[in-house]
């Protein structure tokens, strides 16, 4: 009733609210029409009054669109609407259209009746969305003006199937790891499945068999949806050493899979190189070769670097330094100490160089130097080599003068008794040097006489020198070359050089003192033993001598004792000896008469070996002229002696012929005589002549002139001339003789021949000591 309202005069039907008409909810209205008048009169009509229709409506979708299908398939759906407006007029005809949005270029649908479908099979690992799902917005429309639209979302969720495979993010992979670094992680492999779902896009990595790869493990890890690593490491119970690889590198080959995969063949695989590193935890080791004995000649003639040390580190990266740790010297098999310690620097980087000029090899022939090599970038294990030792062998120079060692003993020459080779000095000297450089020769580079008068006299060839080696020390044997003067008195002073056996030559001298005892010393020693007797106990004899008059006894010569009357004690040898001292001094026949005598145990002692009488020796000092002359007239008398000789032989031969036949006649009348007949004399003694002429001792029997055997032709022979015919004991009657006993009287103590006078210090040229305390007359 409200609807609609009429204009009381006019009659005019008005729509009263539109906001009532409705055509979907009324379309046709009827009203009842009462025109009035003014008479009240009434008239009634009825108005059908039919709703136009507004497109005021929009199309209404039917139904929701939730599509599930699996990928790889087709969609196709049809969107359903109506549109409330009048049937069949423009405002109720629909139509479709797919709005604009991220998925609409992946279908298609028919304007007119509403099917969607999808351009070409979907594809799961194409979408995004976590759950697989598309929406597509689509827009239902009618033609009426206003035109009017609906707009319906149609979801399709896309089923997820396991169709792809693991894909590897790269292409291959390189990955390094320390050596000797069990469990160490490696590297990082990734890879990724494009399948939506967890179990389509889960990813196992492993490792293909191969070389190295069991040295090795790998896990897989989860990093996102379809997002895997595989975390590659070395295996905990293996232990890579760089050093005994041939190969510094393995090359490994990971297998990326689905386990949900149906196909096994479904995998993806990738190289990956493992280079291995050297991690420094290997001791450097000094070259043997490097280590070779050196020879460095001595006194600084080698200056700087004489050798470079050498050494190996396994370890790639290595930084080597040379330590010098001790230093020993020695000379032979001795410790020299410390007196080469500074002569050779070791350089850090291995150079041996000299550091001194005081090198000598006479102080020290052998140098060890202990070192060893430092690895700086040692980052485990021992940093250093095994100790090591590096020889230096000092070569020597011939740099020193032979040196002769403190002559301490005086040397003393008896001429008499000093034949030719005599040993009668020695010398010493050492050359620190070796080689040829500390071979010493000996040579006498003068002899000079300096005689008590103090002139000198130079001689040549009186002496030579025997070189000899014993322990490392030279000695120069002076001996005789040539017969020495008996005569000379005084000194000789020999000049012996010592000169080594290298260039250069280096020459020392020494003067030796050789005191000469002239024959003015020899001393006559009587003995009343015999000569065997001597020489038996003459050891005996200088052992007493040398003990009562502390010096050195010479023995000349031990002969039998000339017959003389000079002396009262019969004496059977005599000893001649001179008495030297080690100061070059001699005893003469008085002082030694004075020891001898002022030690009585010494004296009983030479007594009880049968010394007798001390005197001066009988010496004739003959000078060279008289040893000339005495030469040529020895000649002349030869050659006298020579003519008489043959001179008598011719005489001699003219009488022999005459003593034969004399000698016939005396053999007959010998056998004629008698023997008890025969005259009996005293002989003569020391001759072949009787006290009583005509008595012979061949014959037995008186010589008178009757019986004249004829032997001799004139009465030489008949009557004797010996000298000794004075000393006739008995005449030839007396059968028993005595021999008048000679009383010993003492020797007057003023006799030049006594010991008293010795004793005095006089000094007789030919005398004769008597001894009181012998039992014999005289000594």
């Amino acid at each position: 009733q409200n609807t609609f309202t009429v204009n009381a005069t006019t009659g005019a039907l008005l729509v009263h609210d539109g906001s009532l008409l409705d055509r979907e909810t009324r379309s046709i209205y009827y009203a009842n029409l009462q025109a009035k008048d003014g008479g009240n009169l009434v008239g009634t009509t009825v108005l059908e009054i039919t709703v136009l229709d507004a497109n005021d409506l929009a199309p209404v979708i039917i139904g929701s669109y939730f599509i599930s299908v699996e990928e790889g398939q087709n969609v196709s759906t049809q969107i359903q609407a109506i549109d409330n407006d009048e049937p069949g007029s423009l405002n109720s005809k629909l139509g479709f259209k797919i709005l604009p949005g991220l998925f609409s270029n992946n279908f298609t649908i028919n304007a007119d009746t509403g099917e969607m479908h999808s351009k070409e099979p979907l594809d799961r690992e194409a979408l995004e969305d976590e759950r697989g799902q598309m929406v597509v917005a689509v827009m239902v429309y009618d033609h009426g003006e206003p035109q009017q639209n609906t707009t319906v979302n149609v979801t399709i969720t896309v089923g997820d199937l396991n169709d792809n495979i693991p894909v590897f993010l790269n292409q291959s992979y390189e990955f390094s790891v320390f050596e000797d670094s069990p469990g160490s992680f490696v590297g990082e492999v990734k890879a990724t499945d494009a399948d939506r779902t967890e179990i389509n896009s889960r990813i196992s990595f492993r490792l293909e068999r191969g070389s190295g790869s069991s040295n090795f493990l790998i896990r897989s890890s989860h990093l996102g949806p379809g997002n895997y690593s595989g975390q590659l490491s070395v295996d905990p119970d293996m232990s890579l050493d760089y050093d005994t690889l041939q190969q510094k590198f393995f090359t490994l080959t990971v297998l990326a899979e689905n386990t949900a995969a149906d196909n096994a063949g479904d995998k993806a695989n990738v190289s990956v190189m493992v280079h291995i590193l050297d991690v420094n935890d290997e001791s450097p080791t000094i070259l043997p070769d490097s280590l070779h004995d050196l020879s460095v000649a001595e006194n600084g003639m080698q200056q700087g670097l004489i050798h470079t040390l050498n050494a190996f580190d396994p370890d790639t990266n290595h930084s080597l330094v040379f330590e010098e740790l001790a230093v020993t010297c020695f000379k032979g098999d001795s410790s020299a100490e410390d007196v080469c310690w500074d002569w050779f620097v070791l350089a850090p980087n291995g150079s041996v160089l000299v550091n001194s000029s005081d090198i000598d090899y006479e102080l020290c022939d052998r140098v060890l130097l202990t070192l060893r090599a430092e690895d700086l970038y040692t980052e485990k294990g021992n940093r250093y080599s095994h100790n090591e030792t590096l020889r230096i062998i000092i070569i020597d120079v011939n740099d020193n003068t032979p040196v002769f060692e403190a002559i301490s003993e005086t040397f003393v020459v008896v001429p008499e008794i000093s034949p030719v080779d005599l040993q009668v000095a020695t010398v010493k000297a050492t050359d620190a040097d070796s080689g040829q450089g500390g071979n010493i020769t000996f040579s006498i580079v003068s002899v000079v006489l300096v005689e008590d008068n103090g002139v000198s006299r130079p001689f040549k060839n009186l002496f030579r020198v025997l070189t000899t080696l014993d322990k490392g020390t030279y000695i120069g044997s002076i001996q005789v070359a040539s017969n020495l003067d008996e005569s000379l008195k005084g000194q000789y002073k020999v000049t012996v050089e010592a000169q080594d056996g290298e260039e250069p030559v280096h020459r020392a001298q020494t003067v030796l003192n050789i005191f000469t005892v002239d024959q003015s010393y020899r001393v006559r020693l009587q003995f009343v033993s015999t000569v065997e007797e001597v020489q038996r106990n003459s050891e005996n004899i200088k052992l007493a001598l040398t003990t009562v008059t502390k010096a050195a006894v010479y023995v000349v010569a031990i002969r039998r004792m000339e017959e003389t009357r000079d002396t009262q004690v019969v004496a059977k040898s005599v000893m001649e000896a001179y008495f030297v001292y080690s100061n070059g001094t001699a005893l003469d026949v008085n002082d030694l008469s004075i020891l001898i005598q002022s030690d009585p145990l010494g004296l009983a002692e030479l007594v009880k070996l049968g010394l007798a009488v001390i005197g001066p020796g009988e010496v004739t000092k003959p000078t060279k002229e008289m040893e000339l002359i005495g030469i040529i007239a020895g000649l002349a008398a030869f050659l006298l002696i020579f003519i008489l000789v043959m001179t008598l032989v011719l005489v001699l031969t003219t009488r022999s012929y005459k003593r034969k036949l004399s000698a016939m006649k005396a053999l007959k009348v010998a056998t004629t005589f008698n023997p008890a007949t025969a005259q009996q004399g005293a002989g003569i003694p020391g001759t072949n002549q009787y006290n009583a002429e005509g008595a012979n001792p061949m014959l037995n029997r008186p010589l008178d002139p009757s019986h004249d055997l004829g032997f001799h032709e004139d009465s030489i022979s008949v009557t004797s001339m010996n000298s000794l015919d004075e000393n006739t004991v008995n005449a030839p009657a007396d059968d028993n003789f005595e021999v008048k006993q000679v009383k010993m009287w003492p020797t007057d103590p003023t006799d030049k021949e006594v010991l008293v006078a010795a004793l005095n210090l006089k000094e007789p040229t030919k005398t004769a000591y008597l001894n009181t305390t012998f039992t014999t007359t005289d000594l």
